[in-house]
């Protein structure tokens, strides 16, 4: 009996161990994300979807709330997520959102939550543990509403309000009183879009304004170094170049002070497996250092088909804003790895892009090349879910192996809302040659709902052939967007880029057409642009072609350029910076 305990003792700090090993996360994040809950939604098909999130940290663990889940997430390590099921409407609130694009705030001990509304009638929620979600309403009526809200505690202890959603209107700002939440006057301009001179606020997949003008949405605060930093997301939310932009300022409320938008986005991910980074929030973590939340596209069954990102963030010795979404959907350092002014993650390469693939089965015209061609918005399905269903992927030639991301897509899906009690189970099989073959991870026993798994191995190996097994789907046929490995392929990084050429057009300064010379072993280049040589923060993924139309910039401003090759093996030195008048 004695040896029987040791033994599971041993194992459980085996386990452990082995869990506090990893030491990264990937984008979009692995929640158990729900199902739009609206039948209107799903001609196209039923599918997951959320969007508009918030994440604060509260005692020390973070807490995650966005659209339309029926409840909440919190972490202690922004890696293990754990959902509580909580309704927060009450039975006088008409509608389905629940709650749509919440407002998050801190005040003292205390967490606040509201929900988009433009009634009187939504309850101001409280808890001072939401962990074991106990809450209470602490206005059953907050009447002066607001749709996208945000709440901002400033250092005095005023509290503040911000919301609006409109591609007519600016967002708002009002101060509320403490003891009441009314507003303490009028509610007031924040900022309104100005798309004739910042191109990346321009509507459309093309920023070309064609069939609407851009909307201002999802108000968000962060205080640093004295500035106030007010974010927004624009231009619209399914788009690739949904972003969030900034806005400094010297009070909380901008209507009577100077302020200063910075000119290209905080938050942009126009290209990759995973695009757009809008709609967010600002947090930080127990080190004090700086991430951001936002929202990130499928939009492919529906235009509210979306997911969650969150990216590292901070400020530079000037105080600009700035977040690093660069290789922003590869394996990224987990809050206790990530270094002040070290790397975002630790450099592993994507080694299967575009490699051949084969597959038990195929629906229709969903190929099994969509799996690992990084587009989330594509996707592989077999004619079933059953347990015979299987992915196999070659990486060409032994590489090592480091992590893999598991990206599943929601084919002849059954769900309508949240889901609590469903779960994927397969296993991953690795081999050298096709034929020998060895389990390399077993998730035939998970009883947890995974839809963007991510796995970090304990070890690398090094192997040619990665193979997924169904056992399991929770709903639908087995589908996969994206079957993607990540490690190194041990070969030779890509050549530099040469002859970078900028067309700034007078016409439009707003635009670009930006072409270089084609790289021989390289299948994707990054893209670095701002408005200061040593302030490139913004950065675009571009795969396969050696030309981009790029419509981001302001028009009152000098630009720099850099470009760097990737392949399986590394990223090339980056060009010299490019002055573009």
């Amino acid at each position: 009996m004695k040896k029987t305990l040791l033994l599971f003792f041993i194992t459980v700090l085996c386990l452990t161990a082995t869990a506090q090993k990893q030491k990264t996360y990937c984008n979009p994040i692995n929640i158990d994300y729900g199902y739009t809950p609206f039948e209107s939604f799903t001609e196209w098909g039923k599918h997951r979807a959320t969007a508009d999130p918030v994440i604060v940290n509260y005692k020390g663990d973070f807490y995650l709330f966005s659209t339309n889940q029926w409840g909440y997430w919190h972490s202690p390590d922004m890696l293990n997520w754990k959902f509580e099921e909580r309704k927060f409407l009450r039975p006088w609130n008409k509608t389905k959102d629940e709650l749509c694009a919440p407002a998050v705030g801190i005040l003292g001990d205390t967490m606040v939550v509201f929900g988009s509304t433009y009634t009187k009638n939504f309850t101001l929620w409280m808890s001072t543990n939401p962990k074991a979600n106990e809450w209470k309403p602490l206005v059953d009526s907050l009447e002066i509403g607001g749709w996208d809200p945000a709440f901002f505690t400033d250092d005095d202890g005023k509290f503040y309000m911000y919301n609006g959603s409109s591609n007519n209107y600016p967002v708002y700002g009002v101060e509320l009183d403490r003891k009441t939440f009314k507003p303490k006057g009028t509610r007031m301009p924040m900022y309104i879009l100005e798309s004739w001179r910042y191109g990346w606020q321009r509507f459309g997949e093309n920023m070309d304004n064609t069939f609407l003008d851009p909307f201002i949405e999802g108000a968000w605060m962060t205080k640093h170094n004295g500035k106030y930093y007010f974010q927004y997301g624009a231009p619209g939310t399914e788009f690739s170049g949904y972003a969030d932009g900034v806005v400094v300022g010297s009070k909380p409320l901008f209507y009577d002070s100077p302020y200063t938008p910075q000119s290209d986005p905080l938050s942009f991910k126009a290209g990759g497996f995973s695009r757009g980074a809008g709609h967010g929030a600002t947090f930080e973590d127990n080190s004090k250092n700086y991430w951001h939340v936002s929202t990130s596209i499928i939009c492919v069954k529906n235009t509210w088909e979306r997911r969650i990102g969150i990216w590292p963030t901070g400020f530079d010795k000037d105080d600009v804003m700035w977040t690093n979404t660069a290789f922003g959907d590869y394996p990224l350092y987990l809050p206790l790895e990530r270094k002040e002014g070290g790397p975002a993650g630790p450099g592993w390469m994507l080694i299967n892009y575009k490699k051949p693939v084969t597959v038990s089965s195929t629906l229709g015209s969903f190929y099994a090349n969509n799996a690992v061609d990084e587009s989330i918005k594509t996707y592989w399905s077999a004619k079933t879910s059953n347990g015979n269903e299987w992915i196999q992927t070659d990486l060409g030639n032994l590489a090592t192996v480091n992590a893999i991301q598991i990206n599943y897509a929601d084919q002849d899906a059954e769900f309508l809302g949240k889901q609590t009690n469903i779960y994927h189970q397969y296993k991953i099989l690795s081999s050298t040659d096709g034929k020998k073959w060895t389990t390399l991870v077993d998730k035939s026993q998970n009883k947890t709902d995974v839809p963007h798994d991510y796995i970090e191995l304990a070890k690398p190996i090094k192997t040619r052939f990665i193979k997924m097994i169904n056992i399991h789907m929770p709903t639908g046929k087995f589908a996969i967007s994206g079957l993607r490995v990540f490690g190194n392929g041990n070969g030779a990084k890509p050549d530099s880029v040469k002859n970078l050429i900028v067309l700034r057009t007078e016409k439009d300064k707003r635009s670009a057409y930006i072409k270089w010379q084609l790289v021989d072993n390289a299948f994707a280049y990054n893209l670095y642009y701002g408005t200061a040589p040593d302030k490139l923060y913004n950065c675009i993924m571009i795969h396969d072609l050696n030309e981009y139309w790029f419509k981001a910039m302001d028009l009152k401003k000098t630009y720099y350029f850099s470009i760097e090759a990737i392949n399986e093996n590394g990223i090339s030195k980056k060009t010299a910076v490019k002055t573009v008048e």
